[in-house]
């Protein structure tokens, strides 16, 4: 009987994991989704333009310039969007994102929570071992699983369109890139995301250390005797310590992002993962491993923020209910 009620918790724990990452991840694509469509564009092959350096707002301020060719490249991109292409274009593949985020999210937390539990009872527990390897697993089965449907994303969100016309939908991106490259097609760029689990780890390392140590404060009443450390209160302490975690991991494992966004373009220019590396750093140096890196900051740092915090938030809402 005992052992029956252990497992219904661990079945219960699971599902409470996947419906909270499932929820998150979804809520914090809505929020970021135009942001996303940049930080693709940008690191696209077709912008072969460096970025500005990333104290550009101090540096055309004290110049002076207001001319738009010496905007930051952010800043150009969304303005040539919208006057080419149409507001719509920036939620292009936002149907693809919707429908995986869900799912992606729901199976990284899941897996991530549940090799947490396991590797605590051989590890010491929530020590950096364990935060790395369930990361990095996390990331593997997410990875290998979600790769066609980013595939499809990406497809979508690079490609150019006139304004007021008509864009493919997903069934005929998906239709397009089978007849392109096969089934293998839909794999182009997983050798990168495998690369980019580096990032996950380091990002996922710093955000348990970060959230330990902002919630591990001293409980105090307020006048009428009540927690302070409410659930508001950790849901901005976890959005603080997400943003910080993402920003400090993007640096160190960006580059995986503009390879990734190469082996996704149309066309067989970049064909394997060393290749890519080859030509980009043959072609534009160290700067074009690090191409939209300002957008990629607008967009992830939030992003991750609002889903880590979301996330948190409904997990401990929902124990709490049904304790």
């Amino acid at each position: 009987m005992a052992s029956g009620t252990v497992s219904s918790q661990k079945q219960h724990s699971t599902l409470l994991h996947l419906f909270a990452g499932g929820f998150a991840g979804t809520f914090g694509a809505i929020c970021t989704s135009p942001l996303e469509v940049l930080k693709t564009r940008l690191q696209s092959s077709r912008l072969a333009i460096p970025d500005p350096p990333t104290w550009w707002w101090f540096y055309y301020r004290r110049r002076k310039i207001t001319s738009t060719s010496r905007l930051p490249e952010v800043v150009k991109v969304l303005k040539l969007i919208l006057e080419k292409e149409g507001v719509k274009t920036l939620f292009r593949g936002f149907g693809p994102n919707l429908i995986g985020v869900a799912p992606s999210r729901a199976v990284y937390f899941a897996c991530y929570s549940k090799a947490k539990d396991h590797l605590n009872g051989i590890f010491m527990p929530n020590s950096y071992t364990v935060h790395i390897i369930s990361a990095g697993s996390a990331g593997f089965v997410t990875n290998t699983l979600m790769n066609p449907l980013w595939m499809i994303k990406s497809r979508m969100q690079l490609g150019l369109q006139e304004k007021g016309s008509k864009g493919i939908n997903t069934v005929q991106c998906a239709r397009y890139i089978y007849q392109e490259n096969g089934i293998s097609g839909f794999y182009r760029g997983l050798t990168a995301s495998y690369f980019g689990i580096f990032e996950t780890v380091i990002c996922f390392t710093i955000y348990e250390r970060l959230k330990k140590w902002l919630t591990e404060t001293p409980l105090t009443l307020s006048a009428n005797g009540t927690n302070k450390n409410s659930a508001s209160a950790n849901f901005f302490k976890y959005m603080a310590a997400a943003a910080i975690a993402r920003m400090l991991a993007s640096f160190v494992g960006y580059p995986h992002e503009v390879l990734r966004t190469r082996l996704r373009e149309e066309g067989n220019k970049y064909r394997s993962f060393t290749q890519t590396v080859y030509l980009i750093a043959q072609e534009e140096g160290l700067l074009g491993f690090y191409r939209g890196l300002c957008a990629q900051l607008i967009w992830q740092v939030p992003n991750t923020g609002i889903v880590l915090s979301t996330y948190e938030l409904i997990v401990l809402l929902l124990k709490d209910f049904n304790d």
